[in-house]
């Protein structure tokens, strides 16, 4: 499956909850989930009810699409996770977070996931000193991601560095100078929205 190009509120809409994937505007009246909480299309009356599989396919969509990944990508992050030792659906979690363009929206360096993947592919970033323009680079504890040359240069990074900047998570530090330490591994307590990873297992498990 291609990546989705269509509406974004139409997904959240879709979904019943905000995938925050228009940055500020989520956080504002604007939001289509604050004007129309409710399906998109005609029939938003008529839904039938959701057998279990449907509930455990809407939750895996609703993932996928938060993050903006292929049906690809997210079953090889599945398939990774369940080599892992732990639990399967808290290490799909941390993996996910542990994505290069999810760790620049993390560091409030972008509006949303999308906007940050754009920024990593144009080599605004570099990893430990290396430019990186892979958005689905995986971190490591102890790696530093910081701007680039070209990076420092950009008129919306240097905005949002200037903003009050959002709580980041407790895994990851950011320092006034643009570097994002990666100080732990992602774990579930650090997953800041609702998520039934476990709806998401039991749909790769059939």
């Amino acid at each position: 499956m291609s990546r989705y190009t269509d509406a974004k509120c139409r997904l959240c809409r879709r979904h019943g909850s905000k995938l925050f994937l228009k940055g500020p505007r989520c956080y504002t009246d604007k939001c289509a989930m604050e004007k129309r909480p409710f399906p998109p299309g005609v029939h938003k009356g008529s839904r039938r009810r959701l057998s279990s599989y449907g509930i455990q396919l809407k939750e895996k969509q609703r993932v996928r699409f938060m993050y903006g990944i292929t049906e690809n990508q997210f079953k090889n992050y599945f398939e990774k996770a369940s080599r892992l030792p732990g639990v399967t659906g808290e290490n799909l979690l941390s993996l996910l977070e542990r994505r290069l363009d999810n760790v620049v929206f993390r560091a409030g360096w972008a509006d949303s996931r999308a906007d940050a993947r754009q920024m990593v592919l144009h080599g605004h970033f570099l990893v430990n000193g290396r430019k990186v323009d892979i958005p689905s680079y995986l971190v490591d504890e102890g790696d530093v991601v910081e701007l680039s040359s070209r990076g420092e240069k950009h008129k919306k990074i240097k905005e949002l560095m200037e903003e009050e900047r959002t709580p980041t998570p407790a895994w990851l530090g950011v320092s006034e100078d643009g570097k994002a330490t990666i100080l732990r591994e992602p774990q579930r307590e650090d997953i800041d929205y609702a998520v039934e990873e476990q709806l998401i297992v039991e749909f790769y498990s059939k």
